[in-house]
């Protein structure tokens, strides 16, 4: 306990003030019990006397000084314990470990907030997935202007539907300010981090499962180089999100562009969930368009759907 109640406060100020108070006045403050701040006069037992806040104070910064100077001599008996290792490793050659996994939010954020920290002019990142929530515009929001003020590039992927956030809309024209750019595609690959293109984090598996948080951080330069490039490849392929430049080709007898792309991916034999995970919308919205292509071919089954989709020559026209 740190602070007083409000009672507490203005009672024990009056005592101080009169040199003492009725017993019957503290009841409603029983903080000032707590805090010892109060003691019972030796001359009246219907009164209590004021501790002098020095001598309060002391009391209770004592603890929390034993705390302290117990960490520190546990510090100085930790470093003792690892100085003949430390000297060890300062006269052999240095080594990087070229995969690290990392395991949990708090390890793979520090990890993340440590490359960050020491990143010198390039970030490049991949987000798939559609909009982002509120907490991650926030959080990329903080990201991105500590980044900027540093004088560093960033260039961001996103997937073609985080073009109906207005949230993500928003956070595009605030990072255009800056050098900042992002662009979106319509499949990307999983989520990607690269730092000076010395460093990159990957998922170790599909992090949009609702699976535990494990990442790679990668050093290896081969490995980090090689992700670069399949950046660039896919950057290439992107279309700025703030430009009016459609993301989809135009619709064909009723058919949209994503509505074509959901059709290429059933004929290829994905399920719903899968699909809609590689195009970055819920199941839902992808559930929506295939019945609006069921319509517009005016199949009466799922099974047909897919015959409909190869006989009508609707994706060989986007070839």
């Amino acid at each position: 306990m740190t602070e007083l109640c409000d009672d507490g406060r203005r009672l024990y100020s009056s005592a101080l003030r009169s040199g003492r108070i009725a017993r019957d006045e503290v009841e409603a403050a029983p903080c000032l019990m707590e805090f010892a701040l109060l003691h019972p006069d030796p001359d009246d037992a219907d009164w209590l006397r004021p501790v002098p806040p020095t001598a309060a104070l002391t009391r209770r910064l004592q603890p929390l000084e034993r705390e302290i100077q117990e960490r520190r001599t546990l510090a100085v008996e930790l470093t003792e314990v690892f100085e003949p290792f430390m000297a060890i490793s300062a006269q052999s050659r240095p080594t990087t470990h070229s995969v690290t996994v990392l395991e949990g939010f708090a390890r793979i954020n520090g990890a993340i907030e440590l490359a960050t920290s020491e990143c010198q002019s390039e970030i490049l990142t991949v987000q798939p997935g559609g909009g982002r929530s509120e907490h991650a515009l926030t959080e990329a929001l903080k990201l991105g202007r500590g980044v900027l003020e540093r004088g560093i590039t960033m260039r961001t992927l996103y997937q073609h539907t985080a073009r109906h956030s207005q949230g993500t809309l928003a956070y595009a024209e605030v990072m255009a300010e800056g050098n900042v750019e992002i662009r979106t595609l319509e499949e990307l690959i999983e989520r990607l981090m690269i730092f000076d293109r010395t460093v990159a984090f990957i998922p170790a598996h599909d992090d949009r499962q609702g699976n535990q948080q494990v990442a790679l951080e990668l050093r290896h330069p081969s490995l980090v180089d090689y992700l670069a490039k399949v950046f660039e490849q896919l950057w290439m392929r992107a279309v700025p999100i703030l430009e009016d430049a459609a993301p989809y080709a135009p619709p064909i007898d009723g058919i949209t562009g994503v509505q074509r792309s959901i059709a290429r991916l059933l004929i290829e034999g994905h399920v719903d969930e899968a699909i809609a995970r590689r195009l970055g919308m819920n199941v839902r919205t992808c559930r929506a368009h295939i019945a609006k292509i069921a319509a517009a071919l005016g199949s009466g089954s799922r099974a047909q759907l897919g015959f409909l989709i190869a006989q009508s020559g609707i994706l060989d026209q986007d070839r």
